[in-house]
């Protein structure tokens, strides 16, 4: 068995929403461990980031079309596919008054349907590899009540359960299935609604205190847990949800002294 450091050697994996934040940190981790790497998005990724071992394919998960289009010209150009991390997925505000329906359909469609387009296209490559692996990119929000978030939570929601329910499905050909839930990430998602905010210094400070540790959570954070998950060391572990989220799960502290 590989030894940590080159445990993805000979490896395919395909990264949705790879152009920045988690998916571009998680990329760019398997790359350095063996991998080699294609980044499915709508935008391209920075300069500098394509080169022999990381490469991009555009894909709009919302297009039926253009996902399987996509996972096929990976398969095509490496002849296998061994992980898929379905990581795409865009952020709503507001209570469940706040969005009409074109903003639940919207939400949904990419980040429900997206990760399901994604995995129903890479499943028969999958089927085929020695090391199948599928992480699915979730959310604090899938388990804990967080405000002015309905649209979100209901999708991250969705994938804590799709995770599981894809796991049962598909352990006995041999493919795992997990997913991680980030806290509150520092991703350029985030930097937006920073940004957004009248007061951005102290929106950021609030996110911060919101998680016991007293930081956000840093897309390097998040990508180990992914490599973690997709790694074909972790052979015994599918439907598992792996929470990275500053201890937002299960610690209850005082508050701060002030």
């Amino acid at each position: 068995m590989s030894s940590p450091g080159h445990d993805f050697d000979g490896l395919v994996a395909l990264v949705t929403g790879g152009s920045s934040g988690i998916g571009l940190a998680t990329a760019s981790l398997l790359a350095s461990r063996g991998a080699r790497v294609e980044l499915l998005d709508m935008a391209a990724p920075p300069a500098g980031v394509v080169d022999d071992v990381i490469g991009y394919v555009r894909c709009d998960v919302t297009d039926d079309a253009s996902v399987r289009a996509a996972v096929q010209a990976v398969i095509d150009r490496h002849a296998r596919l061994d992980i898929v991390l379905a990581n795409a997925g865009i952020g709503a505000q507001g209570t469940v008054a706040d969005n009409e329906d074109d903003e639940w359909h919207r939400v949904l469609d990419v980040n429900v349907v997206g990760v399901a387009r994604t995995v129903r296209a890479a499943l028969p490559a999958l089927r085929q590899s020695p090391s199948a692996a599928v992480v699915v990119t979730c959310s604090i929000a899938s388990w804990a009540g967080l405000p002015r978030r309905a649209v979100y939570s209901a999708s991250k929601g969705a994938l804590y359960a799709l995770t599981l329910a894809m796991a049962a499905d598909h352990v006995r050909e041999g493919i795992r299935v997990n997913a991680v839930a980030p806290g509150t990430a520092d991703t350029p998602w985030v930097g937006r609604l920073l940004d957004a905010a009248a007061d951005p210094g102290a929106e950021r400070a609030a996110l911060e205190a919101r998680q016991p540790m007293g930081r956000l959570v840093t897309a390097d954070e998040v990508a180990h847990a992914i490599a973690y998950l997709a790694s074909p060391l972790s052979g015994s572990t599918t439907g598992t949800v792996l929470a990275v989220d500053g201890g937002m799960l299960g610690l209850r502290l005082p508050p701060r002294a002030t």
